[in-house]
């Protein structure tokens, strides 16, 4: 009897690419995923496909079994997968640019970087693989699932919300990721002492990140007299000096989407938190 040869397997990119536009990971197709894709909840991404490059294909199928996280409802071990650094949960990392400055310059600091964009995540992989950083695992999918069913209580160390789209159309604010259902979501995986970061050129959306984030008593907002014009400890803020927003601190690039929102006259706000 002759052995039949198994199938070759596509690579991560082409899976990936396959996949309609929303779902999770290379990994597609997973029942789980296909359950949680359908799920009737309103969501704060636009699914987009995207053309990959070959050089963005090409890191995809390197890095992917080392780096991705297929976000598909599956428990994480973090302290297994990062080493045991400490993890910042980065939600819409673009193409990446960003998350990789911040990798290299804090090895220390593992970030688990989450986003739907294909293109995105095979950028992010290369940038990573040419400055050498090991502490960014890239997972595809919603980054509501992977915190509501993958991550336990305190695990994260920190959670950055960079440029998310502001959703300016009035029916379409419950868009808006930053929102008290998402941040009660939040807070558990958040250990004491975590940073909360945000940071959005959209003055509106920023009224909204400040009073959603001041809202909540397990969190103290470190720039509460700021005006995002200087740094300033807490003591030393002056009073009456509201509204609460803190300036660029120096470990946050300048991204391109601020250099976008700010050549078209737009206010970049910084909001930095603690969690107590």
């Amino acid at each position: 009897m002759t052995a039949t040869a198994p199938s070759p397997q596509p690579s991560p990119s082409a899976r990936l690419s396959a996949a309609p536009a929303g779902y999770p990971a290379p990994m597609y197709p997973h029942r789980a995923t296909e359950a949680q894709h359908t799920e009737r909840r309103i969501r704060s991404f636009q699914p987009r496909r995207g053309r990959m490059t070959n050089a963005q294909a090409g890191a995809l199928d390197r890095g992917w079994e080392q780096y991705g996280i297929a976000i598909d409802g599956s428990p994480l071990d973090l302290k297994t997968l990062f080493g045991g650094l400490p993890v910042t949960l980065e939600i819409g990392f673009g193409m990446g640019e960003t998350t990789a400055a911040m990798a290299a310059a804090d090895p220390g600091m593992g970030i688990l970087a989450a986003d739907v964009h294909t293109p995105g995540h095979g950028n992010l992989l290369q940038l990573l693989e040419r400055n050498g950083s090991e502490n960014v695992r890239t997972a595809a999918g919603d980054a509501v699932i992977l915190l509501r069913d993958m991550l336990t209580d305190a695990s994260l160390a920190g959670l950055r919300v960079y440029f998310a789209d502001p959703w300016p159309k009035p029916k379409h604010h419950k868009r808006r990721l930053v929102q008290p259902s998402f941040l009660e979501l939040a807070l558990p995986r958040l250990a004491p002492g975590a940073l909360v970061h945000c940071a959005t050129d959209w003055e509106p959306y920023a009224e909204q990140m400040l009073e959603v984030l001041s809202a909540s008593p397990e969190l103290e907002n470190l720039h509460p007299e700021g005006d995002g014009t200087g740094w300033l400890e807490p003591a030393d803020h002056p009073a009456g000096s509201l509204p609460g927003y803190a300036p660029r601190p120096e470990w946050r690039p300048v991204t391109k989407f601020e250099r976008a929102g700010m050549a078209k006259g737009h206010v970049v706000h910084d909001l930095l938190f603690r969690r107590r």
